[in-house]
């Protein structure tokens, strides 16, 4: 089998910011309970008429700009979402009209703040096993559309943004080295979006009890993030036949900064090889990790030849890592 690499990547952010000050005005808190508490000083919020497909669209062209190909290249379209702009048709498929891609296959993939990597790892296998030659993988979220701005627990930690990757083939050896994907199906009442599912379909009754609104338990998903970063981060670099010491910059998912600094504490890794940028944009969900790769690139924190560690958790539960040798 051939391997598979990134071949381009790109992003996008709103261009409102909302700083930890305005939040203020809504709910009891500060600048300094929320910086200290979870790194986040500021994110950035889709205006009222975009949706997650617009913002995925300007990654995912990015991303096809920097990969050099066209939308006639493209054999699939996946998209990680947790706010995708309707139950159907997908996103995905959405994005493939705007972007003209009339080859391309295309659906959605659920698995909350994982599903980008989840997407990444479905990717490699389409193009590694030769059922596709040019598979675009986007992260796109509106997590503002599903926040209640009255709950001091969730508001303060999320944001909205987009990432996207163009997987591509390469030789065996470079490119992605392993993927280690689980989930744990107990923990799903700790993330949750309750209503608007065949569950609970809308009424005035959900709506009324705010159940359209994402809920999440933070205590215990702390506790489940600190325990499983270090294991899944380990268990990827395990799988490639390297150590830890031979990864030079660790991308994790952006949640909290307390998170990260425990992950590389366990993990015995100074703090300067994880990248951060949660106190910028916040926990953005599936376009966390892409986000902050396109990121890591541009500011020359990785180079050819690099081993770069990426790293998700999220609702489900689920938790998401592989090995990738950089090697644009």
């Amino acid at each position: 089998m051939r391997g598979s690499t990134i071949a381009g990547i790109g992003h996008y952010v709103p261009e409102r910011v909302m700083k930890n000050a305005e939040l203020e005005q809504y709910v009891d808190t500060t600048d300094e309970w929320i910086v200290t508490r979870t790194g986040i000083r500021e994110r950035r919020i889709a205006a009222p008429e975009q949706a997650s497909s617009d913002l995925g669209l300007e990654a995912a062209k990015e991303a096809m700009a920097h990969a050099g190909v066209t939308p006639d290249d493209i054999d699939l379209i996946i998209v990680g979402t947790a706010t995708p702009d309707m139950l159907f048709p997908a996103t995905a498929c959405i994005l493939q009209d705007r972007l003209g891609a009339r080859k391309a296959g295309a659906f959605d993939l659920s698995a909350a703040c994982s599903s980008w990597v989840y997407g990444i790892a479905v990717a490699h296998g389409y193009v590694s096993s030769g059922l596709a030659n040019t598979v675009l993988v986007v992260g796109a979220e509106t997590l503002s559309k599903i926040t209640n701005w009255k709950d001091r627990g969730t508001c303060v930690l999320f944001g909205d943004s987009a990432g996207a990757a163009v997987i591509r083939p390469c030789d065996p050896g470079q490119g992605f080295l392993s993927f280690y994907l689980g989930a744990d199906g107990a923990g799903g009442p700790l993330i949750i979006l309750p209503a608007g599912g065949s569950r609970l379909p809308a009424s005035y009754e959900t709506i009324e009890r705010g159940q359209h609104y994402l809920q999440m338990n933070g205590r215990e998903v702390y506790k489940f993030a600190v325990r499983m970063i270090p294991r899944a981060i380990q268990e990827a670099v395990d799988r490639a036949g390297l150590g830890i010491a031979d990864v030079d910059l660790f991308i994790p998912h952006q949640a909290n900064i307390r998170i990260i600094d425990a992950a590389a504490e366990r993990l015995g890794q100074p703090r300067e090889k994880f990248y951060v940028n949660v106190d910028r944009y916040g926990n953005t969900s599936s376009a966390s990790v892409p986000v902050a790769l396109y990121e890591a690139v541009k500011a020359g924190r990785l180079h050819r030849g690099d081993v770069t560690v990426l790293l998700a958790f999220g609702g489900g539960l689920t938790w998401a890592s592989c090995a990738l040798r950089w090697t644009k």
